[in-house]
């Protein structure tokens, strides 16, 4: 599906374009767009009048909700006002995306994020406290406590990874004695109230002045493993 882009034009109105249909068109209009259909095709427009942090606002809250209901979307860094995603909340975006899966092929998919054994979030989380826990013994040799406290919870950890081993590729087999597809209106619809739900931005609130977020710093380098 190709990504539905939100940008700011040269007038410096901001216009939404490919949305082909209904769903993203409900979503944008619901964030305070207005749908165009002219012979350049169907778009959605803010109103000019919109003041620029209002438009800002309206922008990134449809983003919000199309990214919630399944959709890629490139949106202008300048109308980006989320702040960066905190580790929790990345992991509540997964979780979104788990509960919002129509397949057993999607579910996979966003599985494999949590539980890949190189690159997921728990053997990052289980590497964090292992860490930390090498940290806190170098800070202080006495706190032997504290250090196995998350040397401790690191190794639970080490042992979920195995429980969960292979259960990725399992739920892919599942979707393979799955029955039918499901009727393509039903999901739009639990897509729609997916979206609608997650949101918690009024789509015409006021919101602080956009600011052009620093790019992310690359990712560190991994851990070594402690030795067991």
């Amino acid at each position: 599906m190709p990504a539905i882009t939100i940008g700011a034009g040269p007038s410096g109105s901001v216009v939404a374009t490919g949305t082909s249909d209904d769903l993203s068109a409900t979503l944008l209009r619901h964030a305070g767009f207005k749908q165009i259909d002219d012979w350049h095709g169907r778009r959605h427009r803010l109103p000019t009048t919109t003041p620029n942090h209002e438009a800002a606002a309206c922008a990134t809250h449809a983003a919000e909700m199309l990214r919630a209901a399944r959709y890629k979307v490139d949106l202008d860094p300048r109308l980006d006002v989320q702040p960066l995603a905190t580790a929790g909340q990345q992991i509540l975006d997964l979780s979104d995306e788990l509960r919002g899966s129509t397949d057993f092929a999607e579910l996979a998919g966003v599985l494999d994020r949590l539980l890949d054994p190189d690159d997921g979030m728990l053997v990052r989380l289980q590497e964090a406290l292992e860490t930390a826990s090498e940290q806190i013994t170098d800070l202080d040799p006495d706190q032997v406590e504290l250090s196995d406290r998350f040397g401790s919870s690191s190794d639970q950890l080490v042992e979920v990874q195995a429980e969960l081993d292979g259960a990725v590729d399992e739920v892919r087999r599942a979707g393979s004695r799955a029955p039918g597809a499901t009727d393509g209106r039903g999901t739009d619809d639990l897509r729609t109230r997916a979206a609608l739900a997650r949101s918690t931005t009024p789509g015409m609130s006021t919101a602080a002045a956009p600011t052009r977020l620093p790019p992310a710093s690359a990712t560190s380098a991994r851990p070594a493993a402690r030795a067991r």
